[in-house]
């Protein structure tokens, strides 16, 4: 529980991409230097981003990463989707978790680079994020299913629950 007279609201983390893990980290670099080679351009680091929200009834982790179990229920998790194509979906390799975690724990935070940002301090605004994550769209991570021009990840998810709040 947050003690009475804590701030609410919203902040902001960036994480170098596979902080928490090889798997992720290996393939990201991976994709980032084939692309870059592709786009003729220079390899950039890659992050991915996870929300902290503070309400009175405590602190909610919002974070999208690979399942790796079946006890989703204990993190939070609200949906799950399918990484690459919508078929790999059915193996939980090929599967992420976007988590709505109650006094939960972003893994990585200790490797956040240039954070917490304070995105809001209203009450409202963190309860109406609240609210929002399990409305997500549940999109193939690594495709542009929504014809934005840029793939589905943690960014794009957290991208759309930051800026719904004040549509």
């Amino acid at each position: 529980m947050t003690p009475i007279g804590e701030h609410f609201g919203i902040d902001l983390y960036w994480l170098p991409l596979g902080a928490g893990g090889n798997f992720v980290r290996m393939n990201g670099r991976i994709y980032e230097a084939i692309k870059a080679r592709l786009d003729r351009r220079p390899v950039c680091a890659l992050y991915h981003s996870a929300l902290q929200v503070f309400v009175p009834e405590g602190r909610y982790v919002i974070e999208n990463t690979p399942v790796i179990d079946e006890r989703g229920r204990e993190r939070g998790v609200v949906m799950e989707g399918p990484i690459g194509a919508h078929w790999v979906g059915h193996f939980r390799i090929f599967r992420y978790e976007l988590r709505r975690w109650h006094e939960g724990v972003i893994a990585d935070i200790g490797e956040a680079v240039d954070s917490p940002h304070r995105l809001s301090s209203d009450l409202r605004d963190a309860r109406r994020l609240l609210e929002l994550v399990p409305q997500m769209p549940v999109l193939v991570w690594g495709r542009d299913e929504l014809g934005a021009g840029e793939m589905w990840n943690s960014n794009s998810m957290v991208s759309w629950l930051i800026e719904l709040p004040w549509v």
